[in-house]
């Protein structure tokens, strides 16, 4: 994993403007108030604008953001590789990690939105002869459009520049080794080659070979020509992408007011504040020369968000309660508009009976952990990295959303040797009774079969406790 931008490289000069947008880009997207404590005063405009902004309620949030991450309801796109491409398109980019408990966590940002989701549509837009997404650093490792690669190629230029002056350098006959055998051979992964002695790598010694087989990934040299499971398997990047998409850049600034614009639209009503994670590879760094006029750290992630905001790209709202101005994007304020219409009419979120879902833990819906608690009530904390005995919940806990709210958490896992979904645990907020519900059962046993189908496994185990008795009674009678 690189740093949030240990990288750069080319001409600042390049004006973005002469890259045409890619096909089925947004124009805008995120706009809202920000997380905050609940207070009694009204939201306090953003340093980005001096107009007051638009002020909604919390509940006209709640159902917004249900709408605007496609989850009104759960699972309401179709099968097919189409339906991956829109969730992304609407999301901006999905979050990469390798834990693989209950599906890793893009397939679970999957899974809750695409009926019938399984993990082969995604590899199809990546590894399939198109390639319209590939994986590259955002928030993190992330699959992004490969339409966009002029923009996120910030991220590999900023890399190439670090690594060229350090780790290509320091040991150039293994990199020129590596690079002439997969030129020769073709794609490889680092256990096709003997390994080497350690090196210092990020957080942790590690072989050689792996270590600056993903610096040239970093750098964009190299690119993934697929995954066996979690090994990567490397070829030259030249061979995987069009030589003309490879050849375009756009300016460092405008490429980082793109990365940020993702960032609005993967959320939906972030704010300026929030955790560093939030905002991690959207805003140069460190000074390296290359910042295209841009200061550096949350500095520069000021000046790109005012300039959005002067464009009309997002726009700030008001959350009553919420003491932060938020931003929604602006080709969202249409589904703003449904949002309050709805909440006006009593309406269940998208007019249809309310479904549940399962949230990843790197969810974009539950990135903003400070709002989350605002506007939900809710805290979570994702506990794979707390020792066991300090978790409050379990190691691969997910929120459960019920309609536009969320009630509960579950620790679901795909046992496939035992053929099994395992629910290791199951917790529901303070106040919600799910047997008093209309309508709950059913949906959280549509949920429940959406996974166990996810997993490839034919059986439903249970946590056996007497607290949940009655509730498993039901939900197994409506699976039958």
């Amino acid at each position: 994993m690189t740093e949030p931008d240990a990288n750069d490289g080319h001409d600042p000069r390049v004006i973005a403007t002469t890259l045409p947008r890619r096909p089925g880009s947004r124009v805008g997207r995120r706009a809202a108030v920000g997380p905050g404590r609940r207070t009694s005063a009204r939201p306090r405009p953003s340093s980005a604008t001096s107009e007051a902004p638009r002020v909604i309620s919390a509940d006209v949030a709640r159902r917004y953001l249900a709408l605007h991450h496609l989850l009104a309801p759960p699972r309401s796109l179709p099968p097919g590789t189409a339906s991956v491409a829109a969730v992304v398109d609407r999301l901006g980019s999905l979050q990469f990690d390798p834990i693989d408990v209950a599906g890793r966590n893009h397939d679970l940002i999957l899974l809750a939105r695409v009926d019938g989701y399984r993990r082969e549509m995604t590899e199809e837009l990546l590894y399939g002869p198109d390639r319209t997404l590939y994986e590259t650093y955002n928030k993190g490792l992330s699959l992004v459009p490969t339409a966009d690669m002029p923009w996120y190629r910030v991220a590999w230029d900023r890399a190439r520049r670090s690594h060229d002056g350090g780790a290509f350098d320091e040991h150039a006959p293994l990199v020129e080794e590596l690079l002439t055998r997969i030129r020769e051979t073709g794609p490889m992964s680092a256990t096709d080659v003997e390994p080497r002695a350690a090196i210092d790598w990020y957080w942790r010694p590690t072989n050689q070979v792996r270590a600056l087989l993903e610096a040239l990934a970093e750098a964009g040299v190299l690119g993934l020509a697929r995954r066996d499971g979690n090994r990567r398997i490397y070829d030259l990047a030249e061979r995987l992408f069009p030589a003309e998409l490879l050849a375009r850049r756009a300016s460092p600034r405008e490429a980082f007011r793109h990365k940020l614009l993702s960032r609005y639209r993967a959320h939906g009503l972030l704010g300026s504040h929030g955790s560093a994670e939030l905002w991690l590879g959207t805003m140069p760094w460190k000074e390296t020369g290359f910042e295209d006029g841009l200061p550096i750290k949350s500095a520069a992630r000021r000046v790109l968000q005012a300039e959005l905001v002067e464009a009309g790209t997002v726009v700030p709202i008001g959350v009553e309660g919420i003491r932060e101005t938020r931003f929604v994007p602006a080709d969202q304020i249409d589904v703003l508009d449904r949002a309050q219409r709805e909440v006006a009419a009593r309406w269940t979120p998208g007019g249809l009976r309310p479904g549940v879902a399962f949230l990843a833990a790197l969810d974009p819906l539950v990135s903003d952990r400070e709002f989350l608690r605002s506007l939900y009530g809710f805290d979570y904390l994702w506990e794979v990295y707390v020792p066991a005995p300090k978790r409050r919940w379990g190691y691969y806990v997910l929120p459960i959303l019920f309609g536009d709210r969320l009630i509960g958490r579950i620790e679901p896992r795909i046992e496939r040797k035992a053929d099994t979904l395992r629910i290791v645990g199951l917790w529901w907020e303070d106040g919600f009774d799910p047997l008093a519900v209309d309508g709950f059962v059913e949906a959280f046993a549509e949920a429940i079969e959406a996974h166990r189908a996810f997993g490839g496994v034919r059986r439903v185990a249970w946590p056996r406790v007497v607290r949940h008795r009655a509730f498993v009674a039901a939900v197994r009678a409506r699976l039958g």
